[in-house]
């Protein structure tokens, strides 16, 4: 049985950059230790913009420039890189809330074996949620699960309402 970990946009951005937490400053140790310990295969998404996000849907909702490609913002938070350089990692850019790549990836990386995915990462109700719904979509008979330890939402009753709602859609929470 094949292991994946998918580590979701742990960017400098979402950390305590533009977009940036205290929450998520919290759980960088705990992601840390994740990665560190985890026996499989690892993809790491990063959340993927340009020069032009004022002019996009997305931009035109939140405000906010972040994450554009190839700037500071958008590498790795240097905690989160560090462990990453010592793994290998599949980087899957996306230019989305989820990722309309990933499941073939795993597909890909599955090599027909049964599989499992687990999920870390920022923001809990909004990328973290999405790439997990559609990974279920694609897979529902594989074991999804997420981490709520190393993930943080927008606020915490954020991130509460997209752990219970990922619990309802059988999506297990650890």
């Amino acid at each position: 049985m094949k292991k994946f970990l998918i580590v979701v946009d742990m960017q400098k951005d979402f950390v305590d950059g533009a977009l940036g937490t205290k929450e998520a400053q919290a759980i960088i140790p705990a992601a840390v230790k994740k990665i560190e310990e985890f026996d499989g295969e690892i993809f790491a998404t990063f959340d993927t913009h340009f020069e032009n996000y004022m002019d996009t849907a997305e931009g035109r909702k939140l405000p906010v420039p972040h994450c554009i490609k190839d700037t500071e913002g958008w590498q790795l938070y240097k905690d989160i890189a560090k462990v990453l350089e010592k793994k290998e990692f599949t980087p899957v850019d996306k230019f989305t809330f989820g990722s309309v790549d990933l499941s073939e990836l795993i597909i890909r990386a599955a090599e027909g074996e049964d599989f499992t995915i687990e999920l870390i990462g920022l923001c809990t109700d909004i990328c973290v949620i999405s790439n997990a719904l559609i990974l279920k979509a694609n897979f529902p008979e594989a074991a999804i699960a997420v981490d709520e330890k190393c993930c943080a939402g927008v606020t915490p009753e954020k991130h509460d309402a997209a752990i219970e709602t990922m619990r309802s859609c059988q999506i297990d929470i650890l």
